[in-house]
């Protein structure tokens, strides 16, 4: 996407692209930093308002929040695609265990993803495997979703890494530069001291 200064206009085409195409779209990764600057500097053209005393100043005061009333709408509609999307996502990862685009998801929807992925996958094998076996279904505590989860680093990439082979006998990769991956801890850390990498 490039970088994008942050505008009513940009959010609204940015809620619009993402409505109306059916794959998630790439949005620049200081997009939450970038949101919060825009709208801090929005309340403080409010307040600025406010403590104006001439005419015009209720008229501007009414426009402002209307504005801010529909930057809300707009990101509350957006994130909601974007989680709609996301969810679809780790439904078909797992389903068919197909590779997913972490490029295209901002690092805190990768680990919306893989949260939602780790207790997808708990209750499949733990209910369908079981069945298809013929036996009665048996799910694992949350807690073991939860250390899976938390022995891995999220990373981005800052050299492309060619496919490699992991200790744990796992194929990975290949990585290119600014792709964001959810590692194993032992795996993420190596790239990391290799300087190809950085956590997120």
């Amino acid at each position: 996407m490039g970088d994008v200064v942050i505008t009513y206009e940009t959010l609204y085409e940015l809620s619009r692209r993402e409505k109306s195409r059916p794959e998630i779209q790439k949005l620049d990764k200081e997009f939450f930093n970038d949101v919060i600057k825009y709208i801090k500097d929005k309340k403080d053209i409010l307040e600025s308002q406010k403590s104006k005393d001439n005419v015009f100043a209720p008229k501007e005061i009414e426009r402002t929040g209307k504005q801010l009333e529909n930057i809300y709408r707009i990101l509350k509609e957006l994130y909601e695609k974007r989680e709609s999307k996301i969810i679809n996502l780790t439904l078909i990862n797992s389903r068919s265990k197909s590779n997913i685009d972490f490029s295209l998801l901002l690092p805190e929807e990768v680990k919306f993803y893989e949260s939602i992925r780790n207790n997808l996958n708990v209750y499949r094998e733990g209910i369908l495997s079981n069945v298809l076996e013929g036996k009665l279904p048996s799910l694992k505590e949350p807690k073991v979703i939860k250390s899976d989860f938390q022995d891995k680093m999220l990373i981005r990439f800052i050299n492309s890494v060619p496919k490699f082979v992991g200790s744990n006998g796992f194929a990975y990769g290949p990585f290119e530069e600014e792709d964001i991956a959810n590692l194993p801890l032992d795996i993420a850390r190596l790239l990391i001291e290799k300087g190809r990498a950085e956590e997120i």
